[in-house]
């Protein structure tokens, strides 16, 4: 039986080659191919095997040959499957050393081409660089030949330019010999002067020939004396002729030029445009094309102007009324400029230039002749009374023209005025009105300030009468002050608005120069801080006189003890008087004193929305604008304090008055002092009290911040001295000096309102030292130990005590006071 590897060789014949590794290579597909021939023949063999293991009766299974050792394999494929495994090895190795073989082939055939590549450049680099040497000779070839060329047209060149100015020479030399004749005998000239279809050509060599001869005059003038005398008179004679030639030619283009425009034959125009160009460049013919205009000729444009601006009113029209004909008038005039371009456009050969001679024309006549109208400068020594006449209607019209003219200004620019400086051309339009610009606007403002102080007054005397009708003269003085005469925030109100109206002035006439607007913002700001300052601080003084009105009534009606009890009665009731007149003035003081804080606080927004952004560009005029205002809200702050204090004053006197007629001796000593104390406050206190909270009201609504802080301080210091002093008239027994500590409380409930702690602690101060009229004499000493500061006074309040005496306290003190 052969063998088991003689079979695989001979069943299994296997070729592996090198396309089956190309492209796509999957080594699953390869293994498939190589056993896919004896997989099949593997399963048959199993699926047979497995039909005649089924046949065989349960129970009688046989032993299968081969399961055991020396029978059958259960993998009949192995062998064959391995004899192909070994021999595909065995292909791939002859395969890798062929691969191999022909890498290291190609390996060498690299190098070899890469030896004889490099080679070959190396013997191209040669080549370009010859080339390149070859090429640089002939650059340098062409180049010496080319500026040899340029040289040769250069002298060629040169050469006919001499030979074409000597022709030309030569003929300017014929004409002018035709023009060096009998000095105005024009009737021989060639018909090249007299062909009105040569006119261009004529004007062209009548300008060479004087050109000419002027030279020539001038290089005889530098050779000597006695030759420029004799060419001087030739040349003189044809210079001459030449002059009254040009003129008449001139004069016959512009008739010509005249004609065409009427007939409006714009070709026309611009052929003789172009031949008047070379006379003096055209200028004489601009000048005369912009004169010729009906808007500089006619009489009726020129009051037309004035009638659209002013209307029937005449100066009396309002800015918006010369704002809106302003608009009007100016908007025709840019109609007008704009046509007139077009025209010029297409006529002159420099329309540039045209434009700017017309603009220029526009502004110094048509407009100057409105501005002269309009801008009446008022005197500065004899002001117009009222607002309507005065310099505010000046300053106005002045803003207004100002705008509107810069507006037409930008207009004008904007359809073209050549090199013209517009911008500056207007300017000094104004430049009279600007430099005085700042006096009259502080003029103006002092003067509305003038005219409504005075209005203020006549008002408040109207009133007078009225008031003095019903009261007592004196009486009325005291008791108000009409309200014409009080602050108002609206009249600060207005002097805002009259300095903002002002400031946008400045800000319109100086826009464009720094340092001159802000100069002039701060003189113009520097009126309104002496505006609110006058007004508040003599509204303030105002207010102060009534005060001083009140207490002067007080002091008249203070009589003595020995008096008559009607005369005390009507003594009383003057007072009476006089104390409402003094709770009167007081009110209005701070209504007063609210009513400039709120002033101030407008002035303060003010500088800070509006005045500020001005000022911060140029160093210093900020800080000098703060300081200045600082100055003047100082002045109003001291006036509101001189008339605080009297404010001060006043109550203080109301209070003495009240407990001076109030309170009763037996307030603190009853004669019947063993029956039940009474608990409440006495009636003095009760109506202290009820004037303090009456009066004050309005003070905690006015003041704020500090200026209440302080006031409520020093009238709590002023009150507290003012009811020691008042308590030190009376005698108080045990039961009194409860009802004082009743009052103590009642004021110090008062006074906490302040909200001042150094006023709360004395009046808690005054509670402890009410009971030194409380406790027993032996118990006067423990007093002291919890509050040694109120012994001072302590002491002053033992002496009121009713048993000071009868209980021999003075010498027990004394022996306290040895001990301590």
């Amino acid at each position: 039986m052969p063998s088991s590897k003689a079979s695989a060789d001979t069943a299994l014949p296997l070729t592996l080659e090198l396309e089956d590794f190309k492209g796509d290579f999957s080594f699953d597909a390869l293994f498939g191919g190589l056993v896919d021939e004896l997989l099949p023949d593997f399963k048959e063999e199993e699926s047979d095997s497995a039909e005649g293991g089924d046949s065989v009766p349960n129970g009688n299974m046989r032993s299968v040959p081969g399961a055991g050792t020396g029978g059958v394999p259960l993998f009949p494929a192995v062998d064959e499957l391995l004899a192909l495994f070994k021999q595909s090895c065995k292909e791939l190795v002859d395969l890798r050393s062929q691969i191999d073989t022909r890498l290291q082939n190609v390996k060498q055939e690299v190098i070899a081409q890469d030896t004889k590549h490099r080679r070959t450049l190396g013997e191209l680099e040669k080549g370009v660089d010859g080339l390149f040497d070859s090429f640089a000779r002939l650059d340098t070839r062409i180049s010496s030949v080319g500026q040899t060329a340029a040289k040769i047209g250069d002298h060629l060149q040169s050469a006919e330019s001499q030979r074409e100015m000597a022709s030309q020479t030569i003929e300017l030399i014929k004409y002018l010999m035709e023009f060096n004749s009998t000095p105005g005998d024009l009737m021989e000239l060639s018909p090249l002067f007299s062909d009105d279809g040569r006119v261009a050509e004529a004007a062209s060599i009548a300008q060479k020939l004087r050109s000419f001869a002027e030279e020539d005059m001038g290089r005889q003038g530098i050779s000597s004396a006695v030759g420029a005398a004799n060419a001087s008179r030739g040349l003189e004679v044809a210079v001459a002729n030449l002059q009254d030639y040009c003129n008449e030619l001139e004069n016959r283009l512009l008739a010509r030029f005249d004609a065409a425009s009427q007939r409006r034959e714009l070709s026309t125009m611009s052929e003789c445009a172009k031949i008047l160009s070379q006379f003096n460049r055209g200028t004489s013919a601009m000048q005369h094309y912009v004169a010729s205009r009906p808007m500089f000729i006619d009489v009726e444009v020129m009051n037309e102007d004035i009638q659209v601006v002013l209307g029937d009113q005449g100066l009396q029209s309002s800015t918006t009324q010369i704002a809106r004909g302003l608009s009007t008038l100016y908007k025709g005039m840019a109609d007008t400029v704009r046509k007139e371009a077009a025209t010029i456009t297409a006529v002159f050969p420099s329309p540039n230039d045209v434009m700017s001679i017309l603009v220029q024309r526009v502004l110094e006549q048509r407009v100057t002749a409105i501005l002269d109208r309009l801008l009446v400068k008022p005197s500065l020594v004899n002001l117009h009374p009222s607002e309507e006449d005065g310099l505010l209607l000046y300053l106005r019209i002045l803003a207004v023209t100002y705008d509107k003219t810069e507006e037409l200004a930008k207009e004008l620019q904007s359809v073209g005025c050549g090199d013209l400086d517009v911008e500056g051309l207007t300017e000094s339009l104004f430049t009279a009105h600007k430099d005085e610009y700042a006096e009259y606007e502080q003029a103006s403002l002092k003067q509305l300030y003038q005219i409504k102080v005075e209005e203020l007054r006549a008002e408040a005397l109207q009133q007078q009468p009225e008031m003095t009708g019903t009261i007592s003269r004196a009486k009325a003085a005291a008791l108000t002050i009409s309200p014409q005469q009080q602050i108002a925030v609206t009249v600060v109100t207005e002097f805002v608005r009259w300095n903002e109206e002002a400031i946008s002035r400045c800000t319109l006439l100086s826009s464009q120069q720094p340092s001159t607007l802000a100069a002039n913002v701060r003189l113009v700001f520097t009126c309104l801080l002496d505006q609110v300052s006058q007004y508040l601080t003599e509204g303030l003084e105002r207010a102060r006189e009534s005060l001083n009105e009140a207490a002067a009534l007080r002091d008249r009606f203070v009589i003595g003890t020995s008096v008559s009890r009607r005369v005390a009665a009507a003594a009383a009731t003057q007072a009476e008087a006089a104390a409402a007149a003094g709770e009167t003035s007081f009110k209005a003081f701070m209504i007063a004193v609210q009513r400039c804080a709120n002033s101030i606080a407008i002035l303060q927004q003010y500088f800070s929305n509006t005045i500020s952004r001005l000022l911060l560009p140029v160093e210093g005029a900020h800080a000098a604008a703060c300081e200045e205002m600082g100055t003047a809200i100082s002045n109003v702050e001291g006036a509101a304090h001189k008339g605080l204090l009297q404010c001060i004053d006043t109550v203080m006197s109301e209070v003495e008055r009240l407990l001076s007629t109030e309170q009763k001796t037996t307030d603190y000593k009853s004669p019947d002092d063993g029956v039940a104390p009474d608990h409440r406050p006495t009636n003095a206190c009760t109506r202290v009290v009820a004037y303090l909270s009456r009066v004050l009201e309005v003070a905690f609504t006015a003041l704020e911040g500090l200026n209440k802080q302080s006031f409520l301080t020093e009238l709590g210091n002023r009150l507290h001295k003012g009811l020691l002093n008042h308590w030190q008239k009376f005698a108080f027994s045990p039961s009194g000096g409860l009802r004082l500590k009743r009052d103590i409380t009642e004021y110090g409930e008062f006074v906490r309102s302040f909200n001042a702690p150094s006023i709360d602690e004395k009046f808690e101060l005054l509670g402890i030292l009410a009971n030194v009229f409380i406790v027993a004499p032996e118990s006067l000493a423990s007093l002291f130990e919890g509050t040694p500061s109120i012994r001072k006074d302590a002491m002053r309040f033992i002496q009121l005590r009713d048993d000071y005496k009868t209980a021999k306290i003075a010498s027990m003190l004394n022996s306290i006071m040895a001990e301590s």
